[in-house]
């Protein structure tokens, strides 16, 4: 102890005993120069292990002597160095990871995927439409939506056709029955539109099917019998009839019919047991036959 003092002390010349003690900064060097000659260094239990495997390596190392240079060398043998596991170094006092000591364990390096990751590509082609599904249940009735605003006026549309038929005709020739039935010829045409009245025949033919209104006057003579019918095709429908009187009177005959296409009115003197007849002269004329369309069948 006196030789580390001196050693000490001639380490700091400049630094002088007073009264046999020496200076507080000598104090604290002489004390740290203890501690590093006479104690063992400071070993972590890392430290210890390490030195564990480099004893155990050096028991498994030979020495032997190449052949080629005649110098010596350390051969370790291969099984034990294959039968070891690698470990992570890890920081002083601190124990490796458990799974370590597995010598089947493999460490599976960690990528960050984030890193990787690449630019957006480009949208692909649209595919097939897949199969419809079942059709669901009809929802509720929505509420009504605003209402809109009022459109403009539309083009004026075409005029409306109405249709019309009308005749008036008349005779002034008188007219005696015979054996068989006559048809009553008019030879006086008073209005015929559109010529639906036949003059030759005496028979109204119909074009424009629909609701007809038809008159028939007739003048009667003295002492003789008036009897005829309207006729509607080949069917009687109405019957104008006077009996024999000492003076001729006139006698008329009114009636609506429902007509189709190419249906006929006509007039038709009776045949009888008796004399029948129909008076006129030839300045005026006494009997006439009149017909026109109240409501054509289109109208509904």
């Amino acid at each position: 102890m006196e030789l580390i003092m001196t050693d000490v002390t001639s380490c700091f010349p400049k630094m002088t005993v007073r009264d046999g003690q020496p200076p507080s900064a000598l104090c604290a060097w002489v004390v740290l120069l203890l501690l590093v000659v006479s104690g063992e260094p400071y070993r972590t239990p890392y430290d210890q292990e390490q030195d564990q495997n480099r004893d155990r390596d050096s028991e498994t190392t030979d020495l032997r002597t190449d052949p080629r240079t005649n110098t010596k060398v350390y051969h370790r043998d291969v099984s034990e160095v294959r039968g070891k596991d690698c470990r992570r170094c890890c920081d002083p006092g601190e124990q490796p990871p458990p799974h370590y000591s597995n010598p089947h364990y493999q460490a599976v390096p960690q990528i960050n995927i984030t890193i990787l990751k690449g630019e957006k590509g480009d949208s692909g082609q649209r595919g097939p439409y897949g199969k419809s599904g079942k059709s669901g249940q009809s929802g509720p009735r929505g509420l009504n939506g605003i209402r809109g605003t009022k459109g403009s006026i539309g083009t004026p549309g075409e005029p409306c056709k109405a249709q019309y038929a009308a005749f008036s005709v008349g005779r002034k020739k008188a007219i005696h029955s015979n054996d068989y039935y006559q048809t009553l010829v008019f030879d006086t045409e008073l209005v015929n539109l559109y010529g639906h009245f036949n003059m030759f025949t005496g028979k109204f033919y119909c074009y424009v099917p629909g609701v007809y209104y038809f008159s028939l006057n007739v003048h009667t003579w003295n002492q003789k019998e008036t009897y005829v019918h309207v006729m509607h095709n080949e069917r009687e429908v109405v019957i104008l009839y006077a009996q024999p009187s000492d003076r001729s009177i006139m006698q008329s005959q009114s009636l609506m019919l429902e007509l189709e296409r190419e249906d006929q009115v006509w007039v038709r003197l009776f045949k009888g047991e008796r004399e029948n007849a129909i008076f006129s002269d030839d300045f005026d004329t006494y009997v006439t036959f009149n017909g026109h369309l109240i409501k054509p069948k289109n109208e509904g």
